[in-house]
């Protein structure tokens, strides 16, 4: 019988799935992740693995792997993973793109729209108990979405996404990225994009050139009015700079959902601030998409272990 290792913790009726295709399954029952020694110990046997982003999946753990063929990891990113080295072991890798699209083009707005209009904010006020004043014209003003610039730093499947969103609400659209993309808006330079904008959302991967990408140069070059808002990864944002900015007025406002470590700790600066929002990682977080992420990611996972095409593979 062939072995699979579930290194976080998963659907119990997708880990029932496994079993009913006659795998044996050894899973991780946990909301903690794992410790890589626990990894390590269990995936020696192992034919094929289902990670997600907790799980640091490195050259070490790699090594470890005496009988691995596939790797499937339960996210649409795959930095988590020495992609490189697993390929040159043979090891496949398949991956859960196109699915979470929406759901995280969805939030993006919902994050652009609670940092615009301060919706957290007032939320705060009311349960505090310290909504003490009647109405006034300018009580709580905030910044409108309709008809504003917004520029996407990144143009894949959820920057296509954006687009359609903004159209809706009437907004002008510009974009940034390593290649011109077959889309029906200007592409521009990063520094104009930095210029115009008055929301800039960053939808890109992290790699060597993005790893810090915003940080006070990145700033300075915004609209002292203009919002940053980040739910692709943490590590693209140097968070000391942007508390720097929030806090100066450098910028209006952010709204982040993914930080630079995970979960963030309860000292960041940037908790104290009400000029952002804050998210717990929650991008593809809907019942419908995480089901369609362990489809997905099963499925690439029975593949690679019978030798057959995966839905999505690197």
């Amino acid at each position: 019988m062939q072995k699979v290792l579930v290194s976080f913790r998963f659907f119990d009726e997708w880990i029932k799935f496994l079993k009913d295709n006659g795998l044996d399954v050894k899973a991780w029952d946990s909301p903690v992740p794992p410790s890589k020694t626990w990894i390590k110990e269990n995936i020696r046997d192992a034919d094929g693995l289902l990670c997600s982003l907790v799980n640091r999946i490195d050259r070490e753990v790699i090594d470890e792997a005496e009988k691995l063929k596939v790797i499937s990891t339960f996210s649409v990113g795959y930095d988590h993973i020495d992609v490189n080295y697993a390929k040159s072991k043979k090891i496949r890798i398949g991956y859960t793109p196109e699915v979470l699209t929406d759901a995280t083009a969805d939030l993006i707005f919902g994050l652009m729209l609670a940092a615009a209009r301060r919706i957290v904010e007032g939320d705060k006020l009311i349960r505090s108990g310290k909504w003490n004043q009647p109405w006034t014209p300018d009580f709580m003003l905030g910044t409108e979405v309709s008809g504003k610039v917004l520029g996407i730093v990144g143009m894949g499947r959820i920057g296509k996404a954006l687009i359609k969103r903004a159209k809706g609400f009437g907004m002008k659209v510009i974009y940034n990225s390593r290649t011109k993309k077959d889309v029906d808006i200007e592409f521009v330079d990063l520094d104009y994009l930095l210029k115009e904008s008055d929301f800039v959302v960053l939808a890109v991967d992290l790699n060597p050139t993005t790893y810090h990408m915003v940080n006070r140069d990145f700033l300075e070059k915004m609209k002292r009015s203009a919002f940053l808002i980040n739910a692709s990864r943490g590590k693209v944002i140097d968070e000391r700079s942007l508390t720097e900015a929030l806090k100066s007025g450098t910028i209006r406002g952010a709204a982040l959902d993914v930080f630079e470590e995970e979960p963030t700790s309860p000292d960041n600066p940037l908790i104290e601030l009400e000029n952002v929002v804050l998210t717990p990682h929650i991008g593809s977080a809907t019942h419908e998409t995480r089901q369609k992420m362990a489809e997905v990611s099963v499925k690439n996972l029975l593949a690679g272990i019978k030798g057959e095409q995966m839905i999505y593979e690197l």
